[in-house]
């Protein structure tokens, strides 16, 4: 009897779990007096939301978050000074708020000095929960040979980096306008940023890296088969080198913010793993009301699909709670 009831107690208490919500964003006023000074309040295309912690947690009650990992949002500062207070106020907003967030520092990736620098500060005084890169900075991205040294550091302290996509450069502002950049673009951008970050074997050779890809994996369940099966090609007219994928991929996990469903959640299983996949609600980019809906929308299906159903629980805080841990 106490064995059965002892099981009960643990099954209710892991229903009761609360939500892990791996994307989110911190705006500070630091960050967008910075942008307005530049005259880049409009750089990616679209004005910034308005932020503050208590409208914030607000929505997590309502909705059944428990805890957000916050980011620092797209445009990247030019201040290594912004960034570095960018990243002292998420610390304090963790610091006030014990249990309920989590924090990814941003880094002043255009300079790999500073961005090391910062980097060891946060990580080692801000006390951060891992790194946020964008995917290119003044048109440097992610796998190019000269942040190696950058990922070597994060490799040594077994980091976690939450990726989020940035304006390409260069970039076409005809398109922009006519697409807005987070309707196509940034899928792109991640894509291109990941792609390159696999074809120089990065995340191979740094294996202790923990990468978390955005918004249902953008458009990696098409390449990955493609990049594999070009890679031979490549190979033969010396463009590309050994190219270790289950490596690369083993690295990888990826959060569902944006346009989730079941459909998007069985494609990403043809390149991942149940363990991989992990929520995000994309707050404060999209209406309150709007990701209540859909993280009960996402809720609702991961109990009804019967090949879903299994993996409920992982998607919504297990697998957050493990590369966090």
């Amino acid at each position: 009897m106490f064995n059965i009831l002892f099981a009960t107690m643990i099954a209710t208490a892991t229903m009761a779990q609360g939500v892990i919500d791996v994307h989110s964003h911190i705006i500070t006023p630091e960050f967008v007096s910075s942008l307005e000074n530049e005259g880049r309040l409009m750089d990616e295309g679209f004005p910034l939301p308005k932020y503050n912690v208590e409208n914030h947690l607000k929505w997590m009650d309502e909705a059944g978050v428990e805890i957000s990992v916050l980011t620092l949002a797209a445009p990247q500062p030019s201040s290594a000074e912004v960034i570095r207070q960018t990243n002292e106020a998420a610390a304090r907003i963790k610091r006030e708020y014990p249990g309920r967030f989590l924090f990814c520092a941003a880094l002043p990736q255009s300079d790999v000095s500073k961005a090391i620098e910062e980097a060891k500060y946060a990580l080692d005084v801000l006390k951060a929960d891992g790194i946020k890169l964008a995917t290119n900075v003044d048109g440097l991205y992610l796998g190019a040979p000269e942040l190696d040294t950058l990922f070597s550091v994060l490799n040594d302290r077994k980091a976690v980096v939450i990726l989020h996509p940035h304006r390409p450069e260069p970039v076409n502002r005809q398109v922009m306008q006519q697409t807005p950049l987070a309707m196509q673009e940034y899928l792109s951008e991640t894509t291109r940023a990941v792609s390159n970050m696999i074809s120089r074997n990065v995340l191979a050779r740094y294996n202790n890296i923990k990468v978390v890809v955005p918004h249902c994996g953008a458009y990696l369940p098409l390449a990955i088969p493609r990049m594999k099966s070009l890679t031979p090609v490549m190979q033969a007219n010396k463009m590309v080198g050994e190219i270790d994928y289950e490596a690369n991929l083993r690295a990888l996990y990826y959060d569902l913010a944006g346009a989730h469903s079941p459909e998007v959640i069985r494609i990403l299983l043809t390149i991942t793993t149940p363990d991989h996949l992990l929520y995000g609600s994309d707050y404060p980019y999209v209406a309150p009301q709007v990701l209540t809906q859909s993280l009960a929308r996402m809720k609702d299906y991961l109990s009804k699909e019967p090949d879903l159903a299994p993996f409920r629980e992982m998607i919504l805080y297990q697998n957050a709670n493990q590369i966090f841990k």
